[in-house]
Formats: structure tokens, C-alpha cells, sequence
């Protein structure tokens, strides 16, 4: 039998070829089941991994179609700073530098290092009632941004990269001249139940991020 992953491919090529056009409505799961021998199971798998990507839109009741345009979705994945910064041949560190508390909201600021010299400046809260147990967890231990990808799996979130300058913080532990140029990550991630943390991460001067497609 066919795993999933078989019937992707064989859809895919059936896209790019365009036996299934831009627009078009493609065969049902039954009817693609049976051409192709497996369970509905295994073809609605195949089809919703394509649908991710961006080749098709399905619809309830509307069938599944193949997308105008298609085009790959950007997956969302938060990296672990330390991994980052060894994949760099570099020694990682990191410093709380201040926790506090305000009603369920844990409030940290913490200093990414690589190689003894700032790489990153973490400005995080998180909701502590959609994540208790990091009231119990000892940061200056493992950063925030660790044990959170680790512990806190999330649904959905949303990421805003911008330019700023520096401000009097970000002077004092990235090092540089206040007024110099840095890129700012903002990030929120979600669960169905809420938010679970919302980070400003500073990087320091020339650093540059590469996304894979």
C-alpha cells in the first residue's frame, strides 16, 4: 500500500504538470481512494500536507481546488537561541538580568551572549495562566526562550521583524552607541485556550537572518 507521503508526491506532480489546473476541482477523497487503492484516511493526509504548503484550498462541502496562485506557506518555528548561536561555532550564554511579577504575567529581561559578547537582548512576559509551571522555573538556569519551546507547545503565533535604534537599554547591554540601527523581532505565540508569551527580542548591530522556503 501507499504511504501518505507517495500519494503527496503523485498529487504534487499532478499539479505542477497541470492535469489538476490552477482553480480546478480535483477528484474527491472517495473517488481517489479507490483510483489509488488506500484508505480515505491516507488521501485526506496526503492532501491536507499540500494544502499546508499552499498548493490547494479546501473547503467544506466545496471540494478541494487547486490553488490560483500556489505558493509554499512560511512555517512557523521558534529557534533555540543556544542551538543558533553553537551552530555558529560559538560558546552561548545567558544572564537574567531582572524578574518580576504583575498579577499572572511573569515580566523577564535576559542577555543572549555568544562567544562573551552580547548576541541578543529578551525583553518576554508570560501569561502564567496558560503556563503555571514557569513560576517555578529557575531562569538564570536555562533561558526562557529554551524552556518554553521545550514546554509551552504552541498553535498559532505571529512574528514582526523591524528596524529600531538603539534607546539607553539596549545601549548598555548590547554595547553599542545609543541611535544605532538594530533589528527587532516581536514575537506571540498562542494556544486555543490563549496567549502564552509575547517577546522583544534586540539584536545586536549586523546581525542578519536567514529564512529557509
Amino acid at each position: 500500500m501507499q504511504g501518505w507521503q507517495d500519494l503527496q508526491a503523485e498529487a504534487l506532480r499532478r499539479i505542477q504538470s497541470r492535469e489538476w489546473p490552477p482553480g480546478g476541482l480535483i477528484p474527491n477523497e472517495a473517488a481517489l481512494a479507490e483510483e489509488w487503492g488506500c484508505a480515505r484516511a491516507t488521501v485526506n493526509r496526503a492532501l491536507q500536507a499540500l494544502a499546508e504548503d499552499g498548493w490547494l484550498e479546501r473547503r467544506r462541502r466545496a471540494g478541494t481546488r487547486v490553488a490560483l496562485s500556489p505558493q509554499r506557506r512560511a512555517q512557523m518555528a521558534v529557534p533555540v537561541l543556544r542551538q543558533e548561536v553553537e551552530a555558529l561555532g560559538l560558546t552561548y550564554d545567558h544572564r537574567l538580568l531582572n524578574v518580576s511579577r504583575k498579577g499572572q504575567t511573569l515580566l523577564l529581561h535576559c542577555l543572549h551572549l555568544a562567544d562573551h559578547r552580547p548576541y541578543a537582548l529578551e525583553d518576554r512576559e508570560i501569561d502564567l495562566a496558560r503556563v503555571p509551571a514557569a513560576a517555578q522555573v529557575d531562569f538564570a538556569t536555562i533561558s526562557a526562550n529554551e524552556w518554553l519551546v521545550q514546554n509551552a507547545p504552541f498553535d498559532r503565533g505571529t512574528m514582526t521583524y523591524e528596524a529600531d535604534v538603539a534607546g539607553a537599554f539596549e545601549a548598555t547591554y548590547l554595547r553599542c552607541p545609543e541611535g544605532t540601527p538594530l533589528m527587532i523581532l516581536t514575537r506571540r505565540t498562542f494556544s486555543e485556550e490563549g496567549p502564552i508569551t509575547s517577546v522583544r527580542m534586540a539584536y545586536a548591530p549586523g546581525h542578519a537572518v536567514t529564512m529557509v522556503i
